[in-house]
């Protein structure tokens, strides 16, 4: 049974960093992509980052562009977010999810797999 765990979450001040792990387990054979959504309360999940697992090719939201990396450690099985110049505005549980097929990486919906989501609250 694949499972995604998120982990490295927490309270932080405006202006942090922080870097958000996701562990894989349960597979053997990669996903065609991994991504990390968002959602605040009483909003939508919405898109974070991706990256393509075999190329590694990455892609942002434009509220995270040039503030937010993402990267995967192939040996571990695991994508990390880092999260840099953090704004109250960032504050969401944050999700890891996993998708099998050719995907747009930018929805949701596309994803096979999701991990139980990790609180990221960031004070001002």
């Amino acid at each position: 049974q694949v499972q995604l765990v998120e982990s490295g979450g927490g309270l932080v001040q405006a202006g942090a960093s922080l870097r958000l792990s996701c562990s894989v387990s349960g597979r053997t054979r990669s996903f065609i992509g991994m991504g990390w959504f968002r959602q605040a309360p009483g909003k939508d999940r919405e898109f974070v980052a991706g990256i393509i697992w075999r190329l590694g090719t990455r892609y942002f939201a434009d509220s995270v562009e040039g503030r937010f990396g993402i990267s995967r450690d192939t040996a571990k099985n695991t994508v990390f977010l880092e999260m840099t110049s953090l704004k109250p505005e960032d504050t969401a549980v944050y999700y890891c999810a996993a998708a099998d097929d050719a995907l747009n990486i930018r929805i949701a919906t596309e994803y096979n797999y999701w991990g139980q989501g990790t609180q990221v609250p960031v004070s001002s």
